[in-house]
């Protein structure tokens, strides 16, 4: 599916951008899915926030479990101090996650057309698992920072193996928050890992604690229906959403099942590898 070039231009800046790899309708039916979870689901007592600038957390146990479920994990800014919303329901999700690409028909049929474990093949993945999938809203003037990050910190193997795959549903530009990379990052050492604590909850266990190189981040502004591929190892940043428009992504996290997983990484897949 990928021509050497490609697998050159990957190889080179650790990410590759492909236009119109998902057609309009595989488009709307994953953001018409999304509308029609939303709507169906009922917020619990303690809602779990997802904030993108902690550096630890006690994870909730809602969070740790949805590597085996459909989730829902709200914007810091959809609700105050007392709990209560500050935007309407369908505007105060983050992201779905982590196992629609399992669980869920639509989002799995979808995954399947699209045929991701072809790609990961090309990319040297001798056995691609599909072990966590995320649809991303980046909602209108909310919408949360993602701090520079890789991949494989997250989602790590033994050897590190994680790819991702990032779908724009909807125009990414520099205004409602577009992906941006350090071009080449992805050759240096991962910095840490995040993962299961022995004390209870989560941490990160630093591997690395070079900073970050002074590198200008590539944005990577890319119309609707863009498949950008990324690098375990990529270090990769998303600014907070200022403008009117939401920035909807679907990624999906391939890793290679002939890897270890270890079983204190902190997302714990439905099928154990």
């Amino acid at each position: 599916m990928l021509s050497l070039q490609q697998l050159q231009e990957f190889d080179q800046q650790g990410y590759l951008v492909i236009p119109d790899f998902i057609s309009p309708i595989q488009r709307q039916g994953l953001m018409q899915r999304a509308e029609e979870l939303i709507e169906a689901f009922e917020p619990p007592p303690v809602r779990s926030i997802f904030k993108t600038d902690e550096q630890e957390r006690t994870s909730d146990d809602y969070f740790l479990a949805s590597g085996s479920n459909v989730s829902f994990f709200f914007e810091e800014k959809a609700i105050d101090s007392e709990g209560h919303f500050t935007v309407p329901k369908q505007k105060s999700i983050n992201k779905i996650g982590h196992a629609q690409h399992r669980l869920d028909p639509v989002y799995k049929g979808i995954v399947n057309e699209l045929d991701f474990t072809s790609l990961g093949r090309d990319l040297g993945i001798e056995k691609p698992e599909a072990v966590q999938s995320m649809h991303i809203f980046k909602q209108p003037s909310i919408g949360g920072e993602v701090g520079l990050h890789q991949d494989s910190t997250f989602l790590y193997t033994e050897p590190k193996s994680c790819i991702g795959f990032w779908l724009a549903l909807e125009d990414a530009t520099a205004s409602n928050g577009c992906l941006q990379a350090l071009t080449g990052g992805h050759k240096i050492t991962l910095k840490q890992r995040f993962k299961l604590s022995e004390n209870g909850g989560t941490e990160f266990e630093i591997l690395d604690d070079e900073p970050w190189p002074l590198t200008p981040l590539e944005l990577l502004e890319v119309p609707a229906g863009t498949l950008i591929i990324l690098h375990g190892q990529l270090p990769h940043y998303s600014a907070a959403n200022t403008s009117e428009k939401s920035r909807q992504a679907f990624t999906l996290h391939l890793v290679d099942a002939v890897c270890n997983y270890p079983t204190n990484n902190w997302l714990q897949p439905m099928t154990a590898l």
